[in-house]
């Protein structure tokens, strides 16, 4: 999948941050539940922060590093698909003869009533954060590499989305600088 371009930011204090992505991968694969509520995908790339500091300081701080997963309809926190239903028994005593005149026989009535339903219970999407590693640092180039990463969610129907991000967080005796990145949305 393509990048997103550089997210730069520079600091009330003088530093110049960035953090970008390239050589991003996402693929669906089919998941192990075979359920068609279950996606599941593959994903990697390589993440890049950069530190620039304007009187040479050596920078220190984090860099996280994961996806974010997002479902049109979630059923995973629902009853799902339910079926109902009842049978029964009505008995009752039936008369016959001319209409107006005094009844001339009885019989018996059974009849055996049946309904049944099924209902859907299904919720407005969600987004699913999957961290994958959260880097700490010193110096002024943090970097790093996902490979062959699954990822899966369930309880999903419906069009499901994917993309990388990208969290640097710088840190001094002062202050923290935090700067996210956020890749291409991927429909899967």
């Amino acid at each position: 999948v393509p990048s997103a371009p550089p997210q730069t930011v520079k600091t009330p204090d003088g530093w110049t941050l960035t953090v970008s992505s390239k050589d991003e991968t996402q693929m669906a694969i089919a998941p192990l539940t075979t359920a068609i509520s279950s996606r599941e995908y593959t994903a990697g790339g390589v993440f890049n922060g950069s530190l620039a500091a304007p009187d040479g300081e050596s920078p220190r701080g984090v860099l996280e590093v994961g996806y974010q997963i997002g479902c049109g309809i979630d059923m995973s926190t629902s009853n799902g698909v339910t079926l109902n239903g009842s049978v029964g028994l009505t008995s009752g005593l039936g008369f016959s003869g001319p209409l107006g005149a005094i009844p001339t026989g009885a019989a018996p009535i059974f009849s055996i009533p049946v309904t049944g339903g099924i209902s859907v219970a299904m919720k407005p999407g969600i987004v699913n954060i999957v961290p994958v590693v959260k880097k700490e640092f010193k110096g002024p180039d943090p970097w790093v590499m996902v490979s062959n990463f699954h990822i899966k969610i369930d309880g999903c129907v419906g069009q499901s989305y994917l993309r990388s991000y990208a969290v640097l967080t710088r840190s001094t005796d002062q202050s923290d600088v935090v700067l996210g990145y956020y890749g291409v949305t991927k429909q899967v």
